[in-house]
């Protein structure tokens, strides 16, 4: 029987990690019937619901392993008889393992998932995910005598090691069983070409988290230092072709792109896109290696990566060719991971509604719903994070403004080209708060036909005295960089209560927004500007709502003629200081909720409230 008289089955060990969740994608859309094997219901019902968010149309099945129990699925192999493929992107991906640890996560599951495929009836081929640095093992070696061993897990520490020792028993167990066999060696796996969407956290992505957050001293110098990447998507699609390729039988192939620049003008390269501060020191790499820890800031275990070496491309490259697989661009899927590592924090943010988009030329943060008519203009010193439940609650995207946050730009300078790109098309229900809400009244009053409604959360122009004075500009940079999210909570609310909501800010005023957020608020006491935004709010005519804390009123003049204004709704929140989206988030979600209540009538504006 030819493969391709038998119906395409896959089984795909480690289906809810990185490689494995995007390589059951790739085959159903390929027209694969796949049976995900996970270790929980949770990760099974995760992986399916994943699945569906990107496209999926079509069903997968799922199976719990245990690769712990004596038959590593329920039913062990006479369960699965119409498996024609099986790929194994199960293992551990840590440094730090113990041998023993390394040696049950990635030794010990080839071994079994072995014993696994050679009782399967209708079995073409294993795909194994093996290692750029690890691969090409002689399987004639094993079993490896115990001071071989001992010497390895020594040298490479327990990750890397049992990742050699896996490759070698990998081939000597399936050519004993008679198992038709595939290993693809991938290098550094990096996000999907087109999103950028990764949720692994370790290696490369762990350097240029240390190069955006400002804590990498160094780069490592020369041009030989090679760290290649392929993106997860690219490894996804070849690994699937490679499994129904018959000339990839018994071979292993090194998957990455040798595009890829040197590790230096890579980290260069990655850290200016995100409008980092790259270190200018160069180290070499025989310096990096023998330097401690605590000054690298780098695993020992990942310091084997730095290396001059090449690798053994040309097969992987043909077989490629031969199933039209086109390698993307390296540099312009470095920038999608990098935005998509450094827009959820590299991790520390989990929500899937978190991107960079390109608003008037500037490099622009938003979450929440993409597209949404409903826009939230955060103020200052906090990000658009602390606006994310609000927003979610009012299906509202929140902004960072141009050099705030995690915006690139520079700040006021950029309103003029900016705000009508974050508009959009649409008519906007556009909110505001405290210097958001002078970029919002200017909005309105340079692009009325655009603005559906106006709200304005502490408008700090039609408060009592804001803002610092220029000379103190310094000093409250000084204070920003320095202060933590306890003390700014307690700065910003009275209480200590908000301080976890204030950690992104606080990392944000440290890496580089402090200086920004020290010019807008020397900006926000200009008696001059604070007019100017008077004005030009009186000359909207459309629907005004304008929320303050009972603890944060609007100056007892400003009160008096807004209230005689038939479009303006006047709200004040009990107990709510200047920033009610940390202390009162529930309070603003329903009053946010729904129209406003006043229809837009027109009427002249009087200059001077």
């Amino acid at each position: 029987m030819t493969p391709h008289e038998v119906p395409r089955h896959a089984l795909v060990f480690g289906a809810s990690g990185l490689v494995g969740r995007h390589l059951v994608l790739t085959l159903a859309e390929a027209g694969a019937n796949v049976t995900a094997a996970v270790r929980t219901t949770t990760s099974g019902e995760w992986v399916q619901q994943w699945v569906r968010e990107r496209g999926l149309t079509r069903s997968i099945s799922t199976t719990i392993v245990d690769f712990d129990a004596p038959e590593i699925v329920a039913g062990g192999p006479s369960a699965f008889p119409f498996i024609t493929e099986i790929h194994n992107c199960a293992g551990s991906y840590r440094f730090g393992m113990t041998a023993q640890e390394a040696r049950s996560a990635n030794v010990g599951i080839v071994e079994k998932l072995i014993d696994f495929a050679g009782d399967l009836p209708k079995l073409q081929r294993v795909v194994h995910v093996s290692g750029y640095r690890v691969g090409g093992q002689d399987p004639a070696t094993v079993p490896w005598p115990d001071e071989h061993r001992a010497a390895v897990y020594k040298e490479l520490g327990g990750y890397e090691a049992s990742k050699v020792e896996s490759d070698a028993i990998f081939q000597a167990l399936a050519l004993e069983r008679g198992v038709p066999w595939t290993i693809v060696n991938p290098s550094s796996v990096i996000g999907d070409s087109v999103t950028g969407e990764s949720d692994q956290h370790i290696g490369l992505a762990t350097t240029i988290e240390q190069v955006w957050d400002g804590t990498a001293a160094a780069l490592p110098a020369g041009k030989s230092t090679f760290l290649p990447v392929v993106t997860v998507d690219y490894l996804a699609t070849f690994m699937a072709a490679a499994a129904v390729d018959p000339a990839a039988a018994g071979k292993a192939y090194w998957v990455l792109d040798d595009a890829t620049p040197p590790l230096a003008d890579l980290l260069t390269h990655v850290g200016r896109h995100l409008g980092a501060k790259v270190p200018r020191l160069r180290m070499p790499v025989g310096v990096i290696k023998r330097l401690p820890q605590r000054i690298t800031k780098a695993d020992p275990e990942t310091l084997g990566f730095l290396s001059a070496d090449r690798y053994p491309t040309e097969s992987a490259v043909e077989l490629a060719d031969r199933h039209g697989i086109h390698t993307p661009g390296v540099l312009v899927s470095l920038d999608r991971w990098a935005d998509h590592l450094a827009a959820h924090r590299f991790g520390a943010a989990k929500a899937d509604d978190r991107r960079f988009v390109d608003a008037g030329g500037v490099r622009t943060f938003e979450l929440g719903v993409p597209g949404s008519s409903r826009v939230i203009l955060p103020g200052l010193p906090v990000n658009a994070d602390t606006w994310a439940e609000v927003a979610s609650g009012i299906g509202a995207r929140a902004v960072d403004l141009p050099g705030l946050g995690l915006s690139g730009g520079t700040g006021v300078q950029d309103w003029e080209q900016w705000l009508p790109a974050v508009l959009g098309d649409e008519p906007t229900d556009l909110i505001g708060h405290s210097i958001g809400a002078a970029a919002a009244v200017l909005a309105a009053d340079g692009f009325p036909e655009q603005i559906r409604s106006l709200t304005l959360i502490a408008p700090f122009f039609l408060q009592g005295p804001a803002g610092v004075p220029a000379g103190l500009k310094p000093f409250v940079r000084t204070y920003l960089r320095r202060t933590g999210p306890v003390r700014l909570s307690r700065r910003l609310t009275g209480s200590e209560a908000s301080a976890a909501a204030l950690e992104s800010s606080v990392g944000d005023l440290k890496r580089r927004s402090a200086k920004r957020v020290a010019e807008h608020l020397a900006r926000a006491g200009s008696k001059q500007w604070r007019a100017e935004l008077r004005e030009a709010l009186g000359r909207f005519s459309g629907p005004v709502r304008i929320i303050t804390g009972s603890g944060d009123p609007l100056a007892p003049g400003a009160v008096e003629q807004l209230e005689s204004l038939p479009n303006v709704e006047l709200i004040s929140v009990p107990g709510a200081g200047h920033h009610p989206q940390l202390t009162h988030g529930d309070a603003l979600v329903d009053l946010l909720t729904g129209d406003l209540v006043k229809e837009s009538v027109a009427w002249t504006g009087r200059p001077g409230f």
